[in-house]
């Protein structure tokens, strides 16, 4: 039995997609808080936080999207097609964000609010498209064949609307635990407190999410709730419930990890979810992995360049994270 090359290949992109997602989830979710904190030197520790890593979180979606170009050319070519202007949007917004992240330390004492307000613009510019084009995703893509027949704005429903707030939500819960970890103090004290918000608010857009998609998708609904796939996938659900409360929990305490971690299980959870609901397709609703995968010969030959590439990568990306560790201060940081 030889390689299944599109199934590593999938595995490689489900696993950057992944990696982005947690890791540059929580750097624009500092964003998205900066509204709720006013104070200089607060917004200062707060981006001061991930300035040293914050470069090397975006190299996974780069790391996804060219994995996808070059295993899945025809997933590229749809998902482009289909979804050009919510990733163009996306990738303006993370242009504003980076532009704002680098000036806004740069400034004259006394006119950094523009910046900020860029920041902020560029963070939840970037989450909400990338929450659109998730929507669009679980949706499905009007199929012809191996052509999309589909129109320039399928994407523009009021599900893969509310999906961009719901990752909001989540990438808000992200940044807000993260921060937990590295401040203290007054701030990490108000944190502690708003973060409860974010994780009710983050409850209530996975349950909406679950019950639209459900209504929507008979297919995916048959999937869920036919048997035996009810008792093998059951554990899904009751385990959101359970780091949810263990996540609460946590916020009465004085852990300062432990919330992050409890939140990186819920994306998890949430991204085991969406995967056990189109599996094996990368084309919802009928385009599986190896129906959309590139020639043997193709796939053989970039699998080699991703395997060199992937530990480099995990090997700087661990190394910036264990050099920066520790609390971030009024006045210190990494500018």
């Amino acid at each position: 039995m030889g390689i299944d090359l599109p199934l590593i290949w999938g595995v490689i992109i489900i696993f950057s997609i992944m990696m982005y997602v947690v890791m540059d989830g929580f750097d624009l979710g500092i964003g998205m808080l900066f509204p709720f904190f006013r104070e200089k030197d607060d917004r200062d520790i707060m981006m001061n936080t991930v300035a040293p890593v914050w470069d090397g979180n975006e190299t996974w979606l780069v790391m996804g999207g060219a994995g996808l170009l070059a295993a899945f050319p025809l997933a590229y070519a749809v998902v482009l097609s289909a979804l050009y202007l919510p990733l163009i949007l996306m990738l303006v917004a993370l242009i504003f964000r980076g532009v704002a992240f680098e000036f806004r330390f740069k400034v004259e004492e006394g006119k950094e609010r523009a910046w900020d307000w860029a920041f902020i613009a560029g963070s939840y510019g970037a989450t909400f498209f990338q929450g659109v084009v998730l929507g669009a995703f679980i949706n499905g893509f009007a199929m012809q064949g191996d052509r999309f027949v589909g129109g320039p704005f399928d994407w523009f429903t009021p599900f893969s609307m509310f999906t961009g707030v719901g990752l909001v939500v989540a990438y808000m819960l992200l940044g807000s635990t993260w921060l937990l970890i590295k401040t203290e103090g007054d701030l990490h004290d108000d944190l502690r407190l708003r973060t409860r918000h974010w994780v009710w608010a983050l409850l209530g857009a996975i349950v909406v999410v679950s019950i639209w998609t459900a209504m929507s998708q008979p297919a995916i609904a048959e999937r869920w709730f036919s048997m035996p796939n009810l008792l093998f996938f059951a554990p899904v659900p009751l385990l959101v419930a359970a780091v949810m409360f263990w996540l609460l929990r946590s916020l009465r305490g004085e852990s300062h990890t432990s919330p992050f971690l409890l939140t990186l299980a819920l994306v998890f959870l949430g991204y085991s979810g969406l995967g056990i609901s189109i599996w094996p397709n990368i084309l919802p609703p009928d385009i599986s992995f190896w129906e959309a995968a590139g020639p043997p010969q193709s796939l053989g030959f970039t699998l080699v360049g991703a395997l060199l590439i992937i530990p480099i990568i995990l090997g700087y990306t661990g190394l910036a994270y264990w050099v920066f560790r520790g609390k971030v201060r009024a006045g210190e940081g990494y500018h």
